[in-house]
């Protein structure tokens, strides 16, 4: 799909969920495509297979190994998400009668979300609720936050970041140049 009708299916999309223009252009949101080509990053307990880039594919596997050799368990919950299930999550948060202010503190809106690249991971560890607060309170967090940098990987949402998304510890985004 080329850029310009991947454009006008956002476009089609945000209308469809009531996301105006003026919302986006407020919360100076990045856009973001699709990844195209993607791997296999993790496979969890439930057999989802979780997906990234090559390259931040290979820079997860360094990062967890590295835990791991520390004794810290990382775990993906979340990996590449297209905007098929961007527009689910959104519509889900309206189903339940969220304001849409509050549902862009928390999700972004198709065209803008991180996981489209196929970069951004979410990040969980065992014996805690994934993507919630409390995952800043683990081993894994204080582990992400002291080592990640290295392999290339930044805390996309940390607390008053200026996209007006709520803190989100356990959510990571591959920037490249780390030593893999």
């Amino acid at each position: 799909m080329h850029i310009h009708e991947y454009r006008q299916r956002i476009t089609l999309a945000l209308e469809a969920l009531g996301i105006s223009d003026d919302i986006i252009a407020r919360k100076q949101l990045p856009f973001f495509e699709e990844a195209r080509e993607l791997v296999i990053a993790e496979t969890d307990a439930s057999n989802r297979e979780h997906l990234l880039v090559p390259d931040a594919a290979q820079a997860w596997w360094s990062m967890k190994g590295a835990a791991q050799e520390e004794g810290v368990v990382l775990e993906i919950v979340s990996a590449f998400r297209g905007v098929d299930r961007q527009i689910e999550i959104i519509r889900a948060k309206i189903a339940r009668d969220m304001p849409m202010e509050t549902i862009l503190t928390l999700s972004a809106p198709p065209g803008y979300s991180e996981h489209h690249t196929g970069r951004a991971i979410d990040i969980n560890t065992p014996g805690c609720e994934p993507t919630e607060a409390p995952f800043e309170d683990t081993d894994a967090f204080r582990w992400l936050c002291r080592h990640a940098g290295r392999f290339g990987f930044t805390l996309s949402y940390p607390r008053g970041n200026a996209l007006g998304f709520i803190h989100e510890p356990w959510h990571w985004c591959y920037q490249s140049g780390g030593a893999v």
